[in-house]
């Protein structure tokens, strides 16, 4: 039997999850239902990444032991699954036992072979993305992330000779052109490659600096670096290296990422594979981003999508098959309520929904509810059997090659063509004229492509699916289909069963309009708060603000204001933000890293004096100079205020 390994990255839990995190999983949890009614064996692997200097800072700040703070985080991944319809084999975490156990047992292979050094290194770290960086990676000087300036530091540590595998994984791509896809993604890292020679990659960190981590197994002293870490959970959780699984479905494995983490899985894990004599994936498949009005999606500007907020207010199949649909894989999409209402109702409630209705009243109308006997076919028959078989084959080489809109575009050329298909027949009339033979055969034809519809949709809305057929009078098991044969196959409904009178899985929505303004007096050319006679305002309006508790991790003078501080702060979002503060005749820089402060989160991005404000720090002018607010003891960064 073929098999079918596919994973997401393990997720960091320095944040809870959002839609970033919802669509790699719900992508992944599709595939894997894909192959299995292919007749494949699956296996899908999701988990959480807990090592590093970001978690240690998380847990302090929430008075927490790094333990107690990754089991909190990583429950809340673990949750969310199950209610997006994501049934992973394994959830792994970085700080298993059995993790540990192959992590050391593949560093001390490696470093046996020769292929890890002790070396001294200087370099410019920047703590949030725990890395260093080269003078040419760095933007004016700072982290292109993270927008601070690194820290140089110069310390003795432990080296993968990384660079010794330059050639061979060059090759490697070329000589296989689907390892990494989409195409663009293999080309840029092809260009990477060829840009100049690679790098050895430092692979520890001393315990004098960071104890939260997996010892390595040839010196005490130090804690591996937490990529060298990350990546091998992949084998772990398939028992590396003797056990049956690894042996099943290692051959098989394909890693589901987003770009932002395309260098570290086309370039870091290949060759680390290769030094540990472990053959390499099979593939690298790569999704962009999100983006909500044209911007990158991002807590520090307040733009992030809540997966189960989508899934609460317009339902977890509409969800799933919007995120397949929209998004053609590797590129960029736009998310929008709009964008999601209009798919759902032209799609699911317009096309889908409406042809099981139609089909299903008629049937009870016609054959009191059960599924006629088909006789001779006619040519209209035998061209949207015609189509269908067409539409099943685009769908299933477009999805196994990771094209899912264009998947369901191909399935939706038979669902349109039976609702024309209702139209050209006339199932009224041939009932008015008596010919029942006739209209059982249209009645039958309509019923089995919804089948094979139904059966398709299964990876993309799985609840749903197993409802239609069920409306069709069948009890799905994915261990019966055969996903394959379903373009050629023919008659698998059976006659004289029931179905269901009628269906209403996609009604159709309204987009939710937003509260209007109360009446009241503004001033002309301005815009005017929304207040009561009395100067008050409403507690709607006190609603719309957004106050959290964010701790300042660095401090910079403005380069070109006296009175102005960049302030970094880190309100437990993927990236601290910058606010630009007049608080720099109070406070010298130094005074205010490590504080909490107060923050409207919501407050629109703008730039003061070219440098970009994502927020404004909340502080109270006394006679003795300026108090900032702050909570009465220290807090999780990211605490809403209520």
């Amino acid at each position: 039997m073929d098999s079918f390994y596919i994973t997401t990255p393990i997720y960091y839990v320095n944040a809870k999850p959002h839609l970033g995190h919802a669509y790699s999983t719900i992508v992944a949890d599709s595939l894997n239902r894909f192959h299995k009614i292919r007749g494949e064996e699956t296996f899908f692997l999701t988990g959480t990444d807990e090592h590093g200097d970001k978690i240690v800072k998380a847990a302090e700040a929430n008075d927490q032991s790094p333990q107690e703070y990754v089991d909190t985080i990583s429950q809340l991944f673990r949750d969310l699954w199950p209610d997006l319809m994501c049934e992973n084999d394994d959830f792994i975490r970085t700080t298993q036992p059995r993790h540990v156990e192959v992590v050391q047992d593949i560093l001390q292979k490696v470093y046996d072979k020769g292929d890890i050094y002790f070396g001294e290194y200087g370099g410019y770290y920047c703590f949030g993305c725990e890395r260093f960086y080269t003078e040419k990676e760095l933007v004016d000087g700072k982290c292109p992330d993270h927008l601070t300036v690194p820290e140089y530091i110069s310390e003795k540590n432990y080296f993968f000779k990384m660079s010794k595998y330059q050639d061979w994984l060059r090759q490697h791509i070329l000589d296989n052109p689907d390892f990494i896809r989409p195409e663009r993604y293999r080309n840029e890292v092809l260009s990477l490659l060829d840009s100049g020679a690679l790098e050895d990659l430092c692979i520890s960190r001393p315990k004098s600096r960071l104890t939260w981590g997996i010892e390595l197994p040839f010196d005490k002293d130090y804690v591996t670096y937490v990529w060298f870490d990350a990546l091998i959970n992949y084998l772990t959780a398939l028992g590396y290296p003797d056990g049956e699984d690894f042996k099943r479905f290692w051959p098989s494995a394909n890693h589901l990422v987003a770009k932002d983490i395309l260098k570290p899985h086309a370039i870091f894990w290949p060759t680390m594979l290769r030094a540990a004599d472990i053959d390499v994936y099979q593939h690298l498949n790569v999704h962009g981003y999100w983006l909500v009005k044209d911007t990158k999606m991002s807590k520090s500007l307040g733009n992030v999508i809540e997966p189960l907020a989508m899934k609460d207010t317009y339902g977890i199949n509409a969800f799933r098959y919007f995120l397949l649909r929209e998004m053609s894989f590797g590129q960029d999409s736009s998310f929008s309520e709009e964008a999601l209402v209009n798919r759902l109702n032209a799609d699911l409630a317009n096309d889908l929904g409406n042809l099981f209705n139609r089909t299903l009243s008629m049937t009870h109308k016609y054959f009191g509810g059960e599924i006629p006997t088909p006789e001779d076919e006619e040519i209209e028959d035998l061209e949207i059997k015609r189509v269908g078989q067409q539409a099943m084959k685009t769908y299933q080489k477009e999805y196994a090659d990771l094209r899912f809109s264009r998947a369901l575009e191909g399935l939706w050329e038979l669902v349109r063509g039976l609702n024309k298909y209702i139209d050209t027949t006339a199932p009224w009339t041939l009932f008015k004229n008596k010919e029942m033979s006739r209209l059982g055969t249209v009645i039958y034809v309509l019923l089995e492509n919804m089948r094979k519809i139904a059966v398709h949709l299964w990876p993309v809305m799985p609840e749903a699916s197993e409802r239609m057929l069920e409306q069709l009078g069948i009890q799905f098991d994915p261990r019966k289909v055969a996903l394959r044969k379903e373009p050629e196959v023919w008659g698998l409904l059976e006659s004289g069963i029931t179905v269901a009178k009628t269906s209403n899985l996609f009604p159709r929505v309204e987009l939710a309009e937003p509260m209007p303004p109360k009446p009241g007096k503004a001033k002309k050319g301005k815009s005017a708060e929304k207040t009561t006679s009395e100067g008050f305002i409403e507690f709607e309006d006190f609603q719309k603000l957004d106050l959290r508790v964010g701790t300042v991790l660095n401090v910079e003078k403005h380069p070109d204001a006296d009175r102005l501080l960049l302030v970094r702060v880190d309100v437990g979002e993927d990236d601290p933000r910058q606010v630009v503060a007049g608080l720099a005749e109070f406070f010298a820089p130094d005074d205010l890293v490590g504080r909490q402060v107060v923050l409207v989160a919501n407050l629109k991005p703008r730039k003061l004096r070219k440098q970009l404000s994502q927020g404004m720090i909340l502080a109270v002018k006394t006679d003795k100079g300026m108090e900032l607010l702050h909570p009465s003891g220290e807090v999780l960064p990211g605490s809403k205020v209520s």
